[in-house]
């Protein structure tokens, strides 16, 4: 698909959920343009490592937000746990207000827990489900497992890449990280993409030490349509350090999955 330039920024709204504040950052897309795509950052980060990748997905016409969830990116933290399935809904809500529907709910790390809630809960909200990096392997379902796969992911990552998670790390704040932390290692991705109605694609970086390939292998069969895509070269954080690599790949499997559809 052609791309063009992105000059506009993205435009910045805050939502309320109840008592919880969410955020999005959108580019509307291009007349003719029916798809949109839905980002969903992981545990402890915000929109700021997905926006190279947003850039490329507006960048093909198509209408993108990126959503900083509550407690994260510098929005206040909830004054009671909020787990999978409380993050989904709100989610969920706010999309409503936005007026999305059958989007490309796209999920990074433990965002690949929230969309994937949010898909099994929502068929109308999920065309399609993107998993990059998705948690938490089985080999590593611990904190002490957890701690070991992200320091030698974070070898493998970029300096300004380890900066931008630090310091996301640092705005999030060690408590509210520590109850997410507990969500993310008891939710049980396998179970849940087995109930997704819609396509789910599982994508990793070639050297991803927190998502293993057996693990990915495992989500891609367990999915009622599923494929996996590697990206060599890359640890976790592909979406930042391959973004027109993950969005191309992304982009095919969504026109291969809408051209099948059409048959």
């Amino acid at each position: 698909m052609p791309r063009s330039p992105v000059t506009a920024r993205p435009l910045l709204r805050s939502w309320f959920v109840d008592d919880l504040q969410l955020r999005t950052r959108t580019s509307s897309g291009t007349a003719g343009s029916a798809r949109t795509y839905v980002l969903i950052h992981g545990i402890g980060m915000s929109h700021r490592y997905l926006m190279r990748l947003h850039g490329e997905l507006a960048a093909s016409g198509a209408t993108v937000h990126t959503v900083d969830l509550p407690g994260f990116g510098g929005l206040p933290k909830p004054d009671r746990d909020v787990d999978a399935g409380g993050m989904a809904d709100a989610l969920g809500t706010v999309l409503d207000r936005l007026e999305v529907r059958a989007a490309v709910l796209v999920g990074h790390s433990m965002g690949t827990q929230w969309a994937a809630e949010l898909a099994a809960r929502r068929p109308d909200l999920a065309a399609t489900v993107v998993l990059i990096g998705p948690v938490s392997d089985e080999r590593h379902r611990s904190f002490t497992g957890q701690a070991i796969a992200l320091t030698v992911d974070t070898l493998r990552e970029s300096p300004g890449a380890n900066m931008l998670v630090f310091t996301d790390y640092l705005r999030c704040g060690i408590p509210w990280y520590l109850v997410q932390l507990r969500h993310m290692l008891t939710y049980r991705l396998e179970e849940t993409v087995a109930r997704i109605e819609a396509p789910v694609l599982v994508l990793r970086g070639g050297r991803d030490p927190i998502a293993g390939v057996e693990w990915s292998r495992r989500l891609r069969d367990r999915a009622r349509r599923g494929a996996l895509v590697g990206v060599p070269g890359h640890a976790h954080n592909a979406q930042h350090s391959a973004p027109r690599a993950v969005a191309g790949a992304i982009e095919a499997f969504v026109a291969a999955q809408s051209a099948m559809a059409t048959l």
